[in-house]
């Protein structure tokens, strides 16, 4: 039904599966570049469809809507909400012998900008195991979030500029929507800001929030992506303090590598409980993983399920 050959491939309609190389048809579950390249034909949702245009230019795309099946040749194709940014999506493949999904970037649980994950049930599960060492069991999302209003609030009733560091797509609008439903005006990079206006167009209100220029920002917080970290425009807010906000920040050591004066450990991605959760809804005979640690692959042996790692060799016969 599918092989790994550098990016997953459903053999049956050559269709390959978030591989970030041009190819003649490609899904793409979201619009992270690591996700996602030029393809000749691009099936992916409509948010991520307009994502994808604006990222890479405009391109050719069949939209997949989420619970809408395409059938194509021997399979039907659909697309479930993955709950990791707008549009995000998991993809099942069903033949008449097996099922497949693929979950892409994932979260369980509510997201301020985007669709609760609903994974289907599916004999076969590819699955996205980032946070898959079991020291990554995060805190409660509501902490998280209290943990940053606090912070936010503190740095504003010092008369600082608190510095949000964010991904320009997804976490900076999880960011901006939280402290705008908390009564807290936001600045935006450029990116962030002209991606936060698509999330607009998909009825997902981020609040007030503005374009930032280099200019001071009184009483406003400033998201910016981490690699602009060191910009010469960050010295006309003068007094700042700087915030990571990953999952990563679960990692005592994550502060201190990111120079950063506080760290939050809020994610988009699926913790190690969450991760261990999505198997159960599932219920698969048997468990690919990717892009996380090989010791998840232990763990999921441990709790009695068939698994190993996503490579060449994990190349299942047809059926």
């Amino acid at each position: 039904m599918f092989a790994y050959d550098r990016g997953l491939r459903l053999l049956d309609i050559d269709l390959a599966v978030d591989i970030p190389r041009r190819q003649p048809r490609g899904f793409i579950s979201h619009a992270h570049a690591d996700h996602m390249a030029r393809h000749e034909l691009a099936f992916c949702t409509p948010a991520t469809a307009k994502l994808y245009h604006y990222r890479l230019g405009e391109r050719t795309t069949r939209e997949m809507p989420f619970g809408q099946p395409l059938e194509w040749g021997p399979l039907r194709l659909t697309t479930y909400p993955a709950g990791h940014v707008l549009g995000s999506a998991m993809l099942l493949a069903e033949s008449a012998d097996a099922s497949l999904l693929f979950t892409g970037d994932f979260r369980l649980g509510p997201s301020e900008t985007c669709l609760t994950a609903t994974p289907p049930q599916a004999d076969i599960l590819i699955m996205e195991s980032t946070f898959g060492d079991p020291r990554f069991r995060l805190p409660p999302r509501e902490e998280s979030c209290e943990r940053l209003l606090e912070i936010v609030r503190g740095v504003l009733a010092d008369g600082a500029t608190p510095v949000i560091y964010a991904y320009a797509l997804g976490k900076a609008q999880e960011v901006a929507a939280l402290l705008a439903r908390n009564g807290i005006a936001v600045g935006l990079s450029k990116e962030a800001y002209e991606i936060s206006l698509i999330y607009q167009t998909f009825g997902c209100q981020l609040g007030d929030f503005q374009l930032w220029s280099g200019e001071p920002l009184d009483g406003r917080v400033l998201i910016i992506p981490p690699r602009a970290k060191k910009l010469a425009c960050l010295a006309a807010l003068r007094r700042i303090s700087t915030i990571s906000v990953t999952g990563w920040a679960h990692d005592p050591k994550h502060r201190r590598r990111m120079a950063t004066d506080h760290a939050v450990a809020l994610s988009d991605h699926a913790d190690f409980n969450s991760l261990m959760q999505l198997v159960e809804i599932v219920a698969p005979r048997e468990i690919f993983c990717t892009h996380g640690p090989e010791s998840f692959v232990e763990s999921l042996r441990q709790a009695g399920h068939s698994a190993r790692v996503l490579s060449t060799e994990s190349r299942p016969k047809r059926g």
